[in-house]
C-alpha cells in the first residue's frame, strides 16, 4: 500500500512549477489531491496528468488572496473528504519591478498577498479539521530569500517569504500538542515560470543546471510521509552549481 492511501492533500499553486511536481508525487503516494490555482486551464492538465497515472484528483480554482475564496474551498473539502491531512502552501508570485526604485504600492500589495496572505489563509482554514484528528502536515514553500534578504529577489518577496518562515514555525510552536507538524521548504534558484518575471532574463543553460520542480516536489513528498511523531521544521534545497556561490568564487580569485 501506497504511504498516503487514504490521505487528502490540499496542495496550492498547482498548476505548474514546484505545486504540480507535489501534486503529482502525493498523488503516486496514494492521496486524493484538490488542487487549487487562479487559472482553472492548468489545473486540469495537472489533474489530467495524476488521472493517467491512475491518482485521484480534484480541481478547486479560487484567487486564494480572498479569505473567502479559501473558506469556500477549504469547506467544499471538508463537506466532501471530512479531512484534510496535508496542505502544500506553494502559491506564490513576483513581479518585474521589484526594487525599491520601481516597486508601487499595488506591486507591493500583490507580492505581499500572493506569497504571505494566502498561505495564512489556507493554514487558518485547515487547523480546525487536522486539529479534529489530531493530526496534519503543513508544508510551506518558502525561499532562500526567505532566510537571506535579497535584492535580486526584491524587498517585498524577501520580506513575504520571511514571513512564511516565521508562521511555519509558529504553528509548530503551538499546535505540536495537537499532533499537527509544519515544515518550511526554503529553495535556492528552481527552474519554475517564476524565473520569467526575473529583471535580469535567465537563459536556458542556466535553468538546467538549477533544482528542478521534481526535486522539490519529492521533497514535499518525503516530508508528508514521514511518520508523525517526528517533524522536520525547515530544509533548504538549493543548486549544487549554486551562482551566488560561483560569483563569490570568480571575484575571490581575482583579489
Amino acid at each position: 500500500m501506497a504511504a498516503l492511501t487514504g490521505k487528502v492533500a490540499w496542495v496550492t499553486g498547482a498548476g505548474s512549477g514546484i505545486g504540480q511536481a507535489a501534486a503529482i508525487a502525493l498523488a503516486k503516494e496514494g492521496a486524493t489531491v484538490v488542487l487549487t490555482g487562479r487559472r482553472k486551464e492548468p489545473l486540469q492538465e495537472t489533474a489530467a496528468a495524476i488521472k493517467k497515472a491512475g491518482g485521484k484528483a480534484e480541481v478547486k480554482p479560487g484567487d486564494l488572496m480572498k479569505a473567502s475564496a479559501v473558506t469556500r474551498i477549504a469547506r467544499d473539502i471538508e463537506k466532501k473528504y471530512g479531512r484534510c491531512d496535508i496542505l502544500v502552501n506553494n502559491a506564490g508570485l513576483n513581479i518585474l519591478d521589484r526594487t525599491w526604485a520601481k516597486l508601487t504600492h499595488a506591486g507591493a500589495e500583490q507580492v505581499l498577498d500572493g506569497n504571505l496572505t494566502s498561505a495564512f489563509y489556507c493554514s487558518s482554514a485547515v487547523l480546525p479539521m487536522m486539529r479534529k484528528r489530531k493530526d496534519g502536515v503543513l508544508i510551506h514553500t518558502s525561499s532562500m530569500a526567505g532566510r537571506t534578504p535579497s535584492p535580486l529577489s526584491g524587498a517585498a518577496y524577501s520580506a513575504a517569504k520571511h514571513g512564511v518562515v516565521a508562521m511555519s514555525h509558529v504553528i509548530n510552536m503551538e499546535e505540536c500538542v495537537n499532533g499537527i507538524r509544519s515544515c518550511v521548504v526554503c529553495p535556492g534558484e528552481v527552474a519554475t515560470p517564476i524565473l520569467d518575471k526575473r529583471p535580469i532574463p535567465v537563459s536556458k543553460e542556466e535553468r538546467a543546471k538549477m533544482a528542478q520542480s521534481e526535486d522539490v516536489g519529492d521533497l514535499i513528498r518525503y516530508v508528508a510521509c514521514l511518520p508523525p511523531h517526528v517533524t522536520i521544521n525547515e530544509v533548504w534545497i538549493t543548486p549544487t552549481w549554486n551562482r551566488g556561490y560561483v560569483a563569490n568564487l570568480a571575484r575571490t580569485t581575482k583579489k
